[in-house]
């Protein structure tokens, strides 16, 4: 057969044969049977292997800091002999992280990671009380951040007598911390300790629905399955739709997604860490910064929100800037609009849209869409690889037929394993070991997956997951507040904001930016409601007490739309 040929599922029935890279074998997961690639690597340890052999490749460039993959593994080493001698990290023990983007978050997540320790990967954007919990409710042992998050850290260290390590900090700050560079031992090896795959290996925050973040928990083997998912479907579009000629630069990614996201953390830094890749980190998101790492470092692959490709294509320098080294040009955390996956396509001289669909819950890994086939179906999230079975269930958990509407739900090895000490929500969130999504979409014909709307009470602003339960919690703590019900309006760039209609308590002048001010002592700023309007009416609410927030977001957008005929 011609490969050229080769249409989807011939290119997955390739690739995943017996005796294939990619092979696929039945297994079983926790009680689950689920399919699983046979040559997974036992954990992310052994995965980080590799890079020694890539020594004096370019691994991780930040600002004008350049790093090989052999002076990566140096620090992990060092930093992972520090956490085991000076620190007592054994296995089991849970050790957070929280910091900027920087390459010390990379050296330690892996250094973590591969003396058996649990990553617990906080929120940057957190405020003190909220990363107070993350820290309380993870039991973290010890804590690696920043100058900025060990400030908003001082009192859960004090208060849970947690020992710190901090980095980039500046001349005389924090007495009490142990440095990084203090807390690596030079020239150490890295401690041998037994690592296996059903071992826990990171913990990810994800916004409750009743007001608490969970802890999202994923094994060793659940990461490398999503991560070698990737692998697996480029390799089968390289057989649908293999390159024409031979492209001048080696693959590189650029990270302006954070860390602490599923997304920073697995498609992105570690598909470059196991794969061989440059990896260009930025400090924060600034298109004309991005475009100008995009050209000097010839970046072949764009990962962000669609907010960030819309930023990139509507900059003022972006048609004098060369970007003809991108390949792909997407990424996941919101639905891309139809016509910026065409303007992607026309936009960029070789760069082609590509949209994923994942869950924290899923380590990022879902159905997937680009190229031609989001051309042809631009609303569709795509198609998943065999390890990561996909339905759309009715209420009962039962596959509807395709094309009508139900839950998307998911199974596979990728999958978390629950939440940190939540069995009920964990309980909650499967059924017979497939993962509730919360979202409401069907499947046609060809197995492509469509996302119609959210069951849960979620906004998504720029990519976050904003639990409106979690804002309305934080609300209710205003002495002033009666009523309060948050929801999502739509934006052009964000895709959607915060919205929030309150009812004072009687005889209570309620000030917005007071209001707003109080809410961000309590909750992330991206959290805190952009739009908050004061109504002196009990909100609208149906016969079993719960507000009608379609009928308040519904109002809100007529009456901004310009067609309001009141």
């Amino acid at each position: 057969m011609d490969e050229q040929n080769m249409n989807w599922d011939e290119a997955i029935a390739a690739i995943t044969a017996v005796g294939e890279r990619f092979e696929i074998v039945d297994s079983e997961i926790r009680g689950v049977p689920v399919k699983v690639f046979k040559n997974t690597p036992p954990s992310l340890r052994a995965a980080f292997q590799i890079a020694r052999t890539r020594a004096d490749e370019t691994f991780l460039v930040y600002e004008d800091e350049h790093y090989t993959f052999g002076e990566v593994m140096t620090a992990i080493d060092e930093l992972a002999a520090g956490l085991v001698d000076d620190f007592d990290v054994r296995p089991g023990d849970r050790v957070a992280i929280a910091m900027r983007n920087y390459p010390e978050w990379i050296i330690a997540f892996a250094a973590v990671t591969s003396i058996g320790g649990i990553a617990v990967c906080l929120n940057a954007w957190w405020t003190a009380e909220e990363t107070t919990y993350g820290l309380e409710d993870s039991g973290s042992k010890v804590l690696i951040a920043d100058h900025e998050r060990l400030q908003r850290a001082e009192a859960a260290i004090a208060k849970l007598e947690l020992s710190a390590i901090g980095v980039r900090l500046p001349e005389g700050a924090a007495p009490a911390v142990t440095r990084y560079e203090d807390a690596r031992v030079p020239n150490a090896t890295l401690p041998e300790v037994d690592i296996q795959p059903s071992d826990d290996a990171t913990i990810l925050y994800t916004s409750g629905t009743t007001g608490h973040p969970k802890g999202a928990v994923s094994t060793h083997h659940a990461v490398l399955s999503a991560l070698i998912a990737y692998s697996c479907r480029a390799a089968a579009i390289s057989l649908t739709n293999p390159p024409k000629e031979k492209h001048p630069y080696p693959t590189s990614f650029i990270l302006c997604v954070p860390l602490f996201h599923v997304t920073g953390l697995v498609p992105v830094m570690l598909s470059c860490f196991v794969g061989g890749f440059k990896l260009v980190i930025m400090y924060k998101w600034d298109p004309e910064r991005a475009l100008e790492h995009i050209e000097k470092e010839r970046i072949t692959t764009f990962v962000g929100v669609p907010t960030m490709s819309w930023d990139l294509l509507e900059s003022p320098n972006f048609e004098r800037r060369d970007t003809s080294s991108l390949l792909s040009v997407g990424g996941g955390g919101a639905p891309a609009p139809p016509e910026l996956v065409n303007r992607i396509d026309r936009g960029f001289a070789k760069g082609r849209p590509g949209m994923g669909y994942g869950m924290t819950e899923t380590n990022a890994y879902g159905p997937q869409n680009s190229g031609d086939d989001l051309i042809r179906k631009p609303r569709s999230a795509g198609r998943a690889v065999p390890i990561l079975q996909v339905k759309v269930a009715d209420d009962s958990g039962r596959e509807v037929a395709r094309g009508e509407v139900g839950e998307i739900m998911f199974k596979g090895p990728n999958l978390i394993r629950g939440y940190w000490n939540k069995p009920e929500a964990t309980a909650e969130a499967f059924i017979d070991g497939w993962l509730r999504s919360g979202d409401i979409g069907r499947m046609d014909e060809e197995g492509f997956v469509y996302v119609e709307d959210r069951a849960k009470d979620m906004v998504l602003r720029a990519g976050e997951n904003i639990y409106c339960a979690e804002v309305e919690a934080a609300i209710y703590q205003h002495p002033g507040v009666y009523e309060a019900a948050v929801f999502g309006v739509p934006h052009e760039r964000l895709g959607e904001e915060v919205a929030a209609a309150i009812v004072p308590k009687p005889g209570i002048d309620l000030d917005v930016e007071q209001l707003r001010a109080y809410l961000s002592e309590h909750i992330a700023g991206f959290k805190v409601p952009s739009i908050v309007e004061i109504k002196s009416d009990p909100l609208p609410r149906n016969a079993a007490g719960k507000f009608l927030k379609r009928e308040l977001r519904d109002d809100w957008v007529r009456r901004h739309s310009g067609h309001d005929d009141s």
